[in-house]
């Protein structure tokens, strides 16, 4: 008779007491030139986060020259006074260093990731870019021919092309924000180096810029170190810019983005609200995560799950400027992609979930499932240095206190459901929202027109 194995199992592993975990506080400074510093000292973090934000906002670039503000932030990494491109580059590579640069509606933000013991290497580099960029003619004609190459594939991009028509029919003409981020074909192709060191010069100085550095600092001197590298770049002060006020049209409205024979239509839904200055951000937050935040979300439980019409929809906030007085907007969108025939009825459903949760509210374990999610996993989302780095840098960007982060997790634990149901109806009302569609007008026009939700237009893709 064969003898049966057996096998001895181990006790299973018991949870351990969660640790409290707050986000990280800042040592704030400034160097004599006038730079803001931000230092985070993250005890194991052995690779060093570096943040630039540069007061260069996109609203700032000259009439015409649309897109020279991210032809300059490329710029920065092609060569300094120093070295031409391609040493620039190989010194990086040696440093074990990424640099990355990149223009929005708040600025132009510059990034340097670095092994800790390379961080001195690195810095003088980065403060080389930033005090004497080289702006060789040839890197900015490549510059530009590269970014013109661009914009004929972001065009045939639906979610691209979505974005780009949502920002023209919030916006009026003339604010930068109804336009392309980083520019036309048109624009772009004015845009030289003399263009590129007028829009250098005027915007950008250590006065207005301010440095995040966050790491595992120990036997670091970091303020020799920022005062032998950042503290040798030199500059104008300068005024604060004033920040005109936004003004959208979120009129209930659809408008169609022809693509003759397209498969699926993308959708994007949005309008403007309240941005982080805003009480009421927590409960937005805490609202619109519930309504599309993550897969078991309601958008998704009704159009992915049940009826089948795509494989997601996202609810989302995202800040498009901020203000010091608070004046500022964010983007409040619903963004997904469903098959050609089925536009209509999935519309339909969309409409009926925002209505049903206006009538009946969110639960209370919806919300108990979001604050979960969401607070939960904070001490994992800022694991690394860049996330700290990234967030703080935020913060700045937005004119948001350096505690920001780390109260906004408290006031989202403590926020009720009630209120959390408030914030997401008044983020997405039925009645004004701007509804665009990339896709075959011919088979989803009519469907649309028929749902009521407003008036329909059809433009060329």
């Amino acid at each position: 008779m064969t003898e049966l194995a057996t096998m001895d199992f181990h006790p299973q592993p018991q949870a351990g007491t969660a640790r409290p975990w707050a986000f990280p506080a800042p040592e704030r400074g400034a160097l004599d030139n006038g730079l803001t510093v931000l230092r985070c000292h993250r005890p194991g973090q052995q690779v060093v986060a570096v943040e630039i934000n540069l007061e260069a906002p996109l609203e700032a670039e000259p009439a015409g020259l649309d897109g020279v503000a991210t032809i300059m932030a490329r710029a920065f990494s092609e060569g300094t006074d120093k070295l031409a491109a391609e040493e620039f580059a190989a010194e990086l590579e040696r440093c074990g260093a990424t640099f990355d640069a990149h223009a929005d509606h708040p600025g132009v933000r510059v990034s340097l990731e670095v092994p800790v013991s390379r961080l001195p290497k690195a810095l003088g580099l980065l403060a080389d870019a930033l005090r004497a960029p080289a702006f060789a003619d040839s890197e900015i004609e490549r510059l530009v021919r590269n970014r013109l190459d661009e914009i004929p594939h972001e065009t045939a991009n639906p979610g691209r092309r979505a974005a780009k028509e949502l920002s023209k029919q919030l916006f009026p003409a003339t604010a930068r924000m109804s336009r392309p981020r980083q520019g036309t074909e048109e624009t772009v192709a004015a845009i030289d180096t003399t263009a590129v060191r007028a829009f250098y010069d005027r915007h950008v100085r250590p006065a207005t810029a301010t440095a995040v550095v966050v790491g595992d600092l120990a036997g670091v001197d970091l303020d020799a170190l920022l005062a032998d590298t950042l503290g040798a770049w030199t500059g104008n002060t300068a005024q604060p810019r004033p920040v005109p006020p936004v003004t959208a049209d979120d009129t209930g409205r659809v408008v169609i983005v022809d693509r003759p024979g397209a498969v699926q239509t993308q959708i994007l839904i949005g309008r403007v609200g309240a941005d982080r200055h805003d009480r009421v951000w927590p409960a937005q937050v805490l609202g619109t995560y519930c309504l599309g935040g993550t897969l078991t979300s309601r958008l998704d439980r009704v159009l992915r799950e049940e009826k089948g019409y795509t494989y997601g929809v996202r609810a989302f906030g995202q800040v498009l400027r901020s203000a010091p007085d608070g004046t500022g907007v964010a983007m409040l969108a619903i963004s997904g992609s469903v098959d050609t025939p089925n536009t209509g009825p999935a519309l339909d459903d969309l409409w009926k979930v925002l209505r049903t949760l206006a009538a009946e509210g969110l639960t209370d374990a919806e919300r108990d499932v979001a604050v979960q999610n969401l607070v939960g996993v904070a001490p994992l989302k800022f694991e690394t240095a860049a996330a700290v780095a990234g967030t703080l840098a935020d913060q700045i960007e937005q004119h948001l206190p350096d505690d920001f982060q780390a109260e906004l997790y408290r006031r989202l634990a403590a926020t009720g459901t009630v209120e959390a149901t408030a914030a997401v109806v008044s983020a997405f009302p039925t009645d004004r929202l701007v509804t665009v569609l990339v896709g075959d007008a011919a088979q989803i026009e009519e469907p649309v027109r028929a749902l009521g939700i407003g008036e329909v237009t059809v433009v060329t893709g």
